[in-house]
């Protein structure tokens, strides 16, 4: 006899519990609330708080023909299901699909295509969705069409000329930050019949729900500010109704692009501090854009927050506030761009964002390295970008390892001039990292 499984099931206790956390997001939680609590308390063999970790490859028939509600990982898991969960209750959606990747997490969104569809997509997006998108373009996989969607009156006749099955949003885009109106694409492609879809890995649900505004399916890289610590590559699709949520349950399990169970279980427990977490990402951030809006040196900065943002005002209206990412340009030439990255100590030089760690990019010869310098340019970004992912150490002491950044970099431009004016040679690297 199980003490804890049978005594629950006796007096009902077992469906309470369930009832309870599948009801999280129906009641007038908030997203922190949600977050922590999702699973809890709902394991009935043995009344763990915390839902425990299915490591298992597979799960028992109760006889021939008898499966139950599991029976191969690929295909279900109670682990993933619990981040799943979550997720689409922070998202407002109907229920997720946990991916191995971001990227298959894309890939999964394209299987709703066929050939012949078109797919509206933001030039400027991520390098890897770029590529994606272009390869299997080139596949004649659907017909792709790029399009600047921050810019919205154009967009909106690009969608009514070009009538796409699907329209891919980025906001904020990565690496420029610029903002998309989702409410107004989105009126426009439901006009259209197509299928609305948001990548919103740069704020995750706490910074921004696209579901609101009118879309059908939200991207995300788990990988960052979901799971929060570096140390899970992990993607989810969240959908808006039942209908698209089997469609892509059906391919994610055809494709074998779900997650594995303890990547799930690392995601989930990031998710439950993702709010308190975020509220200091994003604090530190907008100090930090507002210091490197002051700087000399710093050509432009792109940060929503500043009210000289091309997208401040949207920002405000669909977003709650305005993310922890920032992207600027250096006036200086490229070997000036590798003084600084050298100097920096508390910015480590590396790709991903939305850790703990406050992390520094160059866009043109990392994240984005995979797109040609002809659409490199095309997107506006140069070789003297580049991107803050901006963690949750003290705030002081990042805007004191940038400013060591500066310093150096001004006792690099004197040393250039000096010997320039001795008519001495100066010598330059042709690339970053």
């Amino acid at each position: 006899m199980n003490y804890v499984t049978d005594n629950l099931k006796g007096n009902g206790m077992s469906a309470n519990i369930n009832r309870k956390n599948e009801n999280l997001a129906h009641q007038k939680c908030g997203q922190n609330t949600i977050a922590a609590r999702y699973g809890i308390n709902s394991d009935t063999s043995y009344g763990a708080v915390i839902p425990p970790l299915y490591l298992s490859s597979n799960f028992a028939f109760t006889g021939l023909g008898k499966k139950g509600k599991y029976d191969y990982t690929r295909t279900g898991n109670p682990t993933r299901d619990q981040l799943a969960g979550a997720l689409s209750a922070l998202e407002g959606g109907t229920g997720a699909v946990i991916t191995s990747s971001g990227m298959s997490a894309a890939h999964l969104v394209t299987q709703l295509l066929n050939p012949g569809d078109v797919l509206i997509a933001p030039h400027d997006c991520y390098g890897g969705c770029h590529r994606l998108l272009s390869a299997a373009s080139a596949k004649n996989q659907f017909e792709l069409k790029w399009v600047p969607l921050w810019e919205t009156g154009n967009a909106i006749k690009a969608i009514q000329r070009h009538v796409p099955a699907m329209l891919w949003i980025e906001t904020p885009s990565n690496p420029l930050l610029r903002i998309t109106d989702i409410k107004a694409l989105a009126s426009a492609a439901h006009a259209v019949g197509a299928i609305v879809v948001v990548d919103n890995t740069f704020l995750s649900p706490a910074g921004q729900q696209p579901i609101g505004l009118g879309a059908d399916i939200v991207l995300h890289s788990t990988t960052k500010y979901i799971n929060g610590h570096s140390d899970v590559v992990g993607g989810a699709v969240v959908a808006a109704n039942p209908d698209l949520l089997e469609q892509l349950s059906w391919w994610a399990n055809c494709l074998g692009l779900t997650g594995a169970p303890f990547d799930a279980y690392q995601a989930l427990r990031g998710l439950r501090t993702l709010g308190v977490r975020y509220e200091q990402h994003q604090s530190s951030a907008g100090q930090i854009a507002r210091y490197l809006d002051q700087k000399d040196g710093v050509s432009r900065v792109y940060y929503p927050g500043l009210t000289n943002h091309q997208g401040h005002h949207l920002a405000r209206r669909q977003q709650k506030g305005y993310g922890a990412m920032i992207s600027f340009e250096l006036d200086v030439p490229l070997e000036g761009v590798q003084v600084f990255l050298h100097t920096l100590e508390l910015f480590t030089l590396a790709e991903s964002l939305g850790g703990v760690e406050s992390l520094v990019a160059h866009p043109a010869s990392m994240t984005h390295a995979a797109m040609s310098e002809a659409d490199q340019q095309k997107a506006g970004i140069s070789s003297k970008l580049l991107r803050l992912s901006v963690g949750i150490e003290e705030t002081q002491d990042l805007l004191a390892d940038l400013e060591a950044g500066f310093t150096s970099l001004e006792e690099w431009q004197r040393d250039s001039n000096s010997k320039d004016d001795d008519g001495s040679p100066i010598s330059s690297k042709s690339a970053v990292g």
